[in-house]
C-alpha cells in the first residue's frame, strides 16, 4: 500500500457547475468532474458498484450492490453517522449509474474509461466538493492500478495541504468564494 501521507493532488481540472432548474426560490447546481482512467469501463464499473471497492476509495460507504436497477441501500457519507436509504435508479454495465443525487457515465476510450460524475450539491460547497472528489479519483485511479492508498475523504482530505490549494483553485475556476469555516491544520 503507498502511503497516503505522500501523496500530493495535482492541480485542478477537469470540472465544471452547471446552474439548474430554480426550485422554490432555490437554485441547485451541479457539479460535474471528468476523469480519464487507465483502466477497462468494466473494471472501473465493479469500483462504482461494488462496497469492498466503494470502502476503499469514495467517500461514502454503501451497504449492498449498486449494480442493479430498483437496488435500495444504505449509504452512509464519510463523516456523517447517519445512512441515507438509496435506490439505483439507472444501472446500464458498464456505461450509467444513477442514484441519489449522483449520476457516473463510462464511455471506453483508447486508453481506458472515460468516468463523468455529475453530483447536486449546495453552490456554497462546490469548490469543497470539486476538491474532494478530485483527491478520491486520485486515490480510485491507484486502487484500481493495484497501488492502494486507502480512502481520503471527508475531514482526512480537508487536513491535506493539497486540498486547500484545490479548494481555492476550483473556487476561481467557479468564481466562488469558499466557505469561512477551516479545517484543521494542514499535515506537512
Amino acid at each position: 500500500m503507498i502511503d497516503s501521507e505522500q501523496y500530493t493532488p495535482g492541480p485542478a481540472y477537469g470540472a465544471q457547475v452547471r446552474k439548474d432548474v430554480v426550485e422554490k426560490d432555490k437554485d441547485k447546481w451541479t457539479l460535474i468532474l471528468i476523469r480519464e482512467l487507465r483502466h477497462s469501463p468494466e473494471k472501473v464499473w465493479q469500483a462504482l458498484t461494488e462496497p469492498a471497492h466503494l470502502r476503499e476509495w469514495a467517500p461514502f460507504v454503501v451497504d449492498g450492490n449498486m449494480g442493479t436497477v430498483g437496488n435500495t441501500v444504505k449509504l452512509t457519507w464519510v463523516g456523517n453517522p447517519t445512512p441515507i436509504d438509496t435506490r439505483v435508479t439507472q444501472a446500464d454495465a458498464p456505461n450509467m449509474l444513477e442514484f441519489g443525487d449522483i449520476r457516473w457515465q463510462l464511455e471506453a476510450i483508447d486508453s481506458g474509461t472515460r468516468l463523468t460524475l455529475w453530483h447536486n450539491i449546495d453552490r456554497r460547497f462546490i469548490s469543497w466538493g470539486a476538491a474532494g472528489w478530485h483527491i478520491c479519483f486520485d486515490v480510485l485511479d491507484r486502487l484500481l492500478a493495484g497501488e492502494p492508498m486507502g480512502r481520503i475523504a471527508g475531514a482526512d482530505a480537508m487536513k491535506l495541504g493539497g486540498w486547500q490549494r484545490l479548494n481555492a483553485e476550483y473556487a476561481k475556476q467557479f468564481g466562488v468564494e469558499t466557505p469561512g469555516w477551516q479545517p484543521n491544520a494542514p499535515k506537512s
